[in-house]
């Protein structure tokens, strides 16, 4: 073998840490319970982190200031002019925190990927572990919504009564308590220790390869059965019904509630499905016999941009579920009337007729 300045190296054989889908930093890194005694070839996996040290950085930050940007303006309009009355508002307002708590961690793995972990145990524990509760209760309270939408649309008559603040507040607890769950992996598994080139890592230790290896096969599969491809169909079939509802209605402005509804779709298909079948294709890949480190390679490039593309969604998904509504362009033009004197005027027109309009439909919550 050689290392990256293409000096010989003697070494044992050392399971390669890259191949884990939740290495945020991407660095190739050994434990204690990776060394055993057969002389084989090593991936070095340099390009690969050049490739992530470059890349993902300034992602992290795009995203960290989109997503604060947006969920926070989101958060202070529910503050400012809405109540947690109704179902929409607090899964709106629990899917806002979800993504703030996952934006929260980007910072740090920026700084991880620029160097090292600086920052402690503890905080290694605690902030992967945020990381991945975010993670996942951002994609259940969007598949959450996306079924209330369903319910206020196609069955509005029937689940009028049920559709209460009681049945929003359990089925939020329900879904915070299962992202926790998914999450406990991180939270035993992920320790700070020091890497063979004297570096502080934040990644999966103190076990045997054994049982790390078996949990990182279960989190692949948890990731794409459970956080993906559930989500998606279910998001499909609620969509569906709800196009077909609204097609089958005198509604003045079904093309453009179609519209919307196809681009939401698509959006969470194209941002989501490269990266699950990337989590897929590594599943099949660690549980399958050794492979070139060519083919791995790429597989840890695709990770990269996929991984990044998905998080995207996270920024942009308030967007999609408050100011296509009415009502919370009402609120955006009263919030920017208040803020910027100059455009009183004419904003104030166009709100006050927003708001009339979105009194007199109802379900204005779910207008497009």
């Amino acid at each position: 073998m050689e290392n990256e300045t293409g000096q010989s190296l003697t070494a044992y054989m050392v399971e390669d840490a890259s191949s884990d889908p939740w290495d945020i930093f991407g660095a190739v890194t050994y434990g204690p319970s990776d060394v055993v005694n057969d002389r084989v070839n090593l991936c070095t996996k340099v390009n690969v982190n050049d490739f992530g040290s470059k890349f993902n950085p300034p992602f992290c930050f795009v995203n960290f200031l989109l997503s604060y940007f947006g969920n926070g303006l989101v958060l202070y309009i529910i503050y400012k002019y809405e109540k947690l009355n109704t179902a929409t508002n607090i899964f709106l307002l629990n899917l806002v925190l979800s993504n703030i708590l996952f934006a929260t961690s980007f910072p740090f793995w920026a700084t991880y990927h620029l160097s090292q972990w600086i920052f402690g145990n503890v905080l290694c524990k605690l902030v992967s572990s945020a990381y991945f509760i975010g993670f996942y209760s951002s994609i259940l309270f969007l598949t959450l919504m996306t079924f209330d939408r369903y319910l206020a649309v196609v069955h509005a008559v029937a689940v009028a009564k049920s559709r209460k603040r009681s049945y929003a507040i359990i089925s939020s607890v329900v879904v915070w308590c299962v992202s926790i769950i998914a999450s406990m992996k991180e939270l035993v598994f992920q320790n700070v220790w020091t890497s063979p080139f004297d570096e502080l890592v934040c990644e999966e230790s103190g076990f045997s390869e054994a049982t790390m290896a078996f949990w990182r096969l279960v989190t692949y599969y948890q990731q794409f059965l459970v956080f993906f491809l559930l989500p998606l169909l279910m998001v499909i079939y609620c969509y569906v019904c709800i196009t077909v509802r609204v097609l089958s209605t005198r509604m003045k402005e079904k093309c453009r509630a179609v519209k919307l509804i196809f681009i939401i779709i698509f959006t969470f298909f194209v941002c989501w499905t490269p990266y699950n079948v990337v989590i897929l294709l590594k599943a099949i890949q660690s549980s399958g016999p050794d492979v070139e480190c060519a083919e791995s390679d790429k597989l840890d490039y695709a990770m990269f941009v996929t991984r990044n593309v998905a998080y995207l969604y996270c920024c942009i998904s308030p967007v999609f579920y408050t100011f296509v509504g009415k009502k919370f362009q009402s609120h955006f033009k009263r919030l920017l009337a208040k803020k910027i004197p100059c455009l009183r005027r004419h904003i104030s027109l166009s709100s006050q007729s927003t708001r009339t309009t979105s009194q007199k439909t109802p379900h204005s919550d779910y207008e497009y």
